[in-house]
Parts: C-alpha cells; sequence; structure tokens
C-alpha cells in the first residue's frame, strides 16, 4: 500500500502552550486513523526521543519560558528530518525549525508547507515598538516567500501576507474538539462554589493575561456592570487586583477543567483585538455559551449575530452596553446555535480532511490520502 509521510515541525510546543499545540496534537489523532498515511511530529525536548510518531529533538529551555524550548542549532533538526525522509513538510513557526525544513527540502525534494499561526510583525511590535517592523516584514516576505504553499488561519491573516508580497496563500480555519467542549460539560454546583447567585449573570474569559489580551477592558466592563454580573478571569498571567465582580483561577488549566467552567457560564468575554484565530471563542461557542468580543483580528470572521455580539475595540461602556444588549435578548438560544455553528463549520474532521486537499495539491496526488481507515 502506498504510504504518505507527513512531519510536522515546530518549537511553539510547551506543556502549556496553546492553539499550535492544540492544532497539532487533534492533527496527529486524526491523521492516524486515516489509511495511508503516517505523520510524524517534530517538537523541542530535553533529550533526542521518540513516542507515538513525536520526536523530541534537543533544545535548550526558554529562561522563564513555561517549559518552551528555543532551538539554536539547525543540524539537530535537519538530520532528523533527513532519517525521516518525509513525503511533505508542514512548518508551525517563523523560526529556526522553518529554515531547517527549507534546508531539509534541498536534500529531500519535497514540498513544504508553512502554516502563518502568529502576526510576528505585530508581536515584535507590542514588545519592541515600530522601529524594527520593515525588518520583520522583509523577514516574513522573505522566508514564506520560499514555502510550496502557506496556510492562515484566517481571511485576515492572509490578506496580511499578500500585502506583504507572498504568494500561495490559503485560508486554512482550525478547529474545536467537540467532545471535551460541550454543553454537557456544565457542572450547576458551580455557582455556589464561588458564591455567586443563581440569577447572576456568569461571563468567563480564559487565556494568557498578555498585554494584546487587554484585559483592563473587561475589568472596566465589570466595574460598569456592578452587581449582577460576575466575571471569571482562566489562565496565566491574570491581574491581582481586580473588582469585586471578577474571580481569578490563576494559572495554566487542563482543557476539561476549562470546558466544565465555560459550559457553566452565561457567556464569554474577550476585549482582545489582535487575534489571528481565536480558538477561545470557538471553543465557548462549542460549549452552548454566545459570546461578546470586539470587532477587530479574526473575531469579525467567526462570531456573526446568531452566536454572539461584537462592539467597538478598545471600549469598556460599548462593552457593558453589548452584555446588556446580550442579556436582553435570548442569550441561550444564541447558545444553541453556536454550538451548531461550530459543528457545521470547525470540527476537526473537518478540518483535517480540508488540510489533505492542500497536501494533495502540493504533492499532486490524488485519492489515497482521503480513504479513512
Amino acid at each position: 500500500m502506498f504510504i504518505v509521510h507527513i512531519a510536522d515541525i515546530t518549537m511553539f510546543y510547551a506543556p502549556a502552550s496553546g492553539g499550535v499545540r492544540t492544532y497539532l496534537d487533534a492533527k496527529h489523532r486524526r491523521l492516524a486513523l486515516k489509511a495511508g498515511i503516517r505523520h510524524s511530529l517534530l517538537v523541542p525536548g530535553a533529550h533526542l526521543s521518540e513516542q507515538d510518531g513525536v520526536f523530541n529533538v534537543p533544545a535548550p529551555a526558554l529562561p522563564f519560558g513555561k517549559g518552551y524550548r528555543f532551538p539554536l542549532r539547525l543540524a539537530p533538526w535537519r538530520n532528523a528530518l533527513h532519517e525521516l525522509q518525509p513525503d511533505l513538510i508542514e512548518v508551525g513557526d517563523p523560526y529556526l525549525t522553518a529554515w531547517a525544513a527549507l534546508d531539509a527540502r534541498r536534500q529531500l525534494d519535497v514540498p513544504v508547507i508553512g502554516f502563518y499561526h502568529s502576526d510576528l510583525p505585530l508581536l515584535v511590535s507590542n514588545r519592541m515598538g515600530n522601529w524594527f517592523t520593515p525588518n520583520v516584514e522583509a523577514y516574513v516576505r522573505k522566508l514564506y516567500g520560499n514555502f510550496d504553499r502557506v496556510l492562515a488561519p484566517s481571511q485576515v491573516m492572509a490578506e496580511k501576507l499578500i500585502g506583504l508580497g507572498v504568494k500561495n496563500v490559503f485560508v486554512q480555519p482550525l478547529g474545536v474538539d467537540l467532545q471535551t467542549f460541550t454543553p454537557a460539560a456544565r457542572d450547576p454546583e458551580l455557582r455556589a462554589e464561588l458564591g455567586v447567585s443563581e440569577d447572576t449573570r456568569l461571563l468567563i474569559f480564559a487565556g494568557r493575561g498578555s498585554k494584546e489580551k487587554n484585559l483592563p477592558v473587561l475589568l472596566n466592563c465589570m466595574k460598569r456592570l456592578g452587581e449582577g454580573y460576575h466575571l471569571l478571569l482562566v489562565g496565566s498571567g491574570m491581574p491581582a487586583a481586580v473588582p469585586d465582580n471578577v474571580t481569578v483561577v490563576d494559572g495554566f488549566r487542563p482543557a476539561q477543567h476549562v470546558a466544565r467552567l465555560m459550559a457553566s457560564a452565561d457567556a464569554l468575554l474577550h476585549g482582545g483585538d489582535q487575534e489571528t484565530f481565536g480558538l477561545v471563542i470557538l471553543e465557548a461557542m462549542a460549549c452552548g455559551i454566545p459570546v461578546v468580543a470586539v470587532a477587530a483580528g479574526a473575531f469579525n470572521e467567526i462570531v456573526d449575530e446568531r452566536c454572539g455580539l461584537l462592539c467597538a475595540p478598545n471600549d469598556p461602556r460599548a462593552m457593558a452596553n453589548t452584555v446588556l444588549e446580550l442579556f436582553n435578548t435570548d442569550s441561550r438560544q444564541r447558545g444553541v446555535q453556536a454550538r451548531r455553528h461550530v459543528e457545521q463549520h470547525y470540527a476537526w474532521d473537518t478540518v483535517v480532511d480540508s488540510l489533505l486537499g492542500h497536501y494533495h495539491a502540493v504533492l499532486g496526488t490524488h485519492q489515497p490520502m482521503l480513504a479513512h481507515g
């Protein structure tokens, strides 16, 4: 039987890492069920090892990096790829591993796809100001111009790449684990645990407390909403000083824990205006709750008025008014529609089949890859 060997390579893979690891783990599980496909995953580790098709390549740990490792040497990654002899390589970050994949392509004569998970020029300008933006944009143009095909998780990200002069860019949304993030995860005991009354509207935000999440907007929104509304902030790096109607669940939490909190809440609140995809929004929708988010980044693409409401960015008053508007309508029906929307468009099986279409296109292969095991 003809077997196609796909290798994913990335440094964005740590015990508490977010969307990229979620994507790669989901993809790895589903490709294992498909006939005629072998999938290898190359990620940084303390030493060289392999388990169930996941290969750890030695890389030093980042100080204060929450488990992330930063590859500094090209050779171990290039050698690992050379040994695996994949038919296609997908790159999940814009750093050294990307250049290792391009190096391996020259030796192996295989196509390489680049998945543009994060907006690198925006990340750098957030951390270091706009001085470096032209250089970073030139770097992105050069790197992603080398790939046989470039995937972006949203239309807004695809347009940024095209604007930089990158060719062969395609939108490929990510997916949601519909078994973990489900209305069935709801726990009627949660409000009692939190000391919140049954008639209080319980809102939730889950994610990292980084600058671009704009958590001060959420906190000011909650001050305006006052009694009768309560916000759960779940994740690492959360603020210590919060209004009385906010509870912080600080630190990384497993997906099942987050799903229980989401499914038990009445709506998700999100103030981030730079999201490249917005996985947490889809996870909340999968839990059967509506969303109040800002009309920016990828949110315009994934939230429509059947599933939630969007408001002006960086405006706590507008956000508070939008929360009130949500609960003046049938918010539960919006939650039901949100779940249905995610089931139809963002199931991982749908996403993986779409990915296989991209792989076909660059490999020039046909039906065998789509056969289910």
